[in-house]
């Protein structure tokens, strides 16, 4: 089974990437953030078409929005954080059947938070607690749980292509960390370390700058797994061909095999 997130910074733009991508990889669960459409724009007709015959989207005008594609049916949706109030389109959940049995699947587009300090950083810092109380309740119900999405942190040095320059700047800061930590603490594993992985791999590039031919990246797109799941987890890679197609998302997809 497998199971990828990918940030295509607005489906309308993008849906012919994505459509283009799941036709060489025809993964059987894919998460979509930042969307950038209301759900009456959804494209279901296309997705459908492509072999996405349940689609369960969250969206939002202009901004945010998320979504899960899925081969087989989707069950027990749940959308945003329960527990925490927020007026985003971040957060969906739904319960996939796998070979080895059923899987949670959580997707999430992570807040930005602009900068340390800030009004955003704030509202950052406290969704980021909502999403961990959430998390803890979810776990608690499925054993077998799949966290993913545009995390907006690089939990080490090693996921920025400048940790000393950037140094307590948005996505490398303590508190931000110790945010990523905290959720790992709750069970759960970052899939794309369990594996010698290249060094410089990255899942975002900025779009100024020769950002991508300079491999000036950042890893802050994550699947993180359950303990259930740790062992059955075969591969977690980053696709970096589409971030090379004329006018891309700035991230690329990451796939977990399990």
């Amino acid at each position: 089974m497998k199971i990828t997130t990918w940030n295509v910074n607005s489906l309308t733009a993008r849906l012919q990437h994505v459509l283009d991508w799941t036709a060489a990889n025809p993964v059987d669960v894919l998460c979509l953030q930042e969307l950038k459409m209301t759900d009456d724009k959804f494209p279901f007709e296309a997705l459908h078409a492509a072999g996405y015959e349940h689609c369960a989207m969250f969206g939002q005008k202009t901004y945010n929005g998320v979504a899960i594609l899925s081969r087989q049916p989707l069950r027990d949706v749940v959308k945003n954080i329960v527990g925490f109030e927020d007026e985003h389109s971040r957060v969906i959940a739904a319960t996939v059947d796998g070979p080895a049995g059923e899987v949670r699947v959580v997707n999430g587009y992570f807040v930005n938070g602009q900068e340390p300090g800030s009004e955003k950083f704030a509202y950052k810092m406290n969704w980021l607690r909502g999403l961990n109380g959430y998390l803890r309740d979810e776990l608690g119900k499925h054993e077998r749980l799949v966290l993913l999405g545009d995390f907006n942190i690089a939990p080490e040095d090693r996921d920025s292509y400048d940790p000393v320059g950037l140094k307590d700047t948005i996505h490398h800061t303590v508190q931000e960390r110790e945010h990523f930590r905290q959720l790992i603490e709750l069970g759960l594993a970052d899939s794309f370390r369990m594996f010698d992985q290249p060094e410089k791999s990255f899942s975002w590039w900025d779009y100024r700058m020769l950002g991508y031919q300079k491999n000036r990246g950042l890893r802050i797109d994550h699947i993180l797994v359950s303990g259930k799941l740790k062992p059955e987890v075969k591969g977690c890679t980053i696709d970096r061909v589409p971030r090379k197609w004329e006018k891309p998302s700035d991230h690329a997809p990451v796939t977990l095999e399990i």
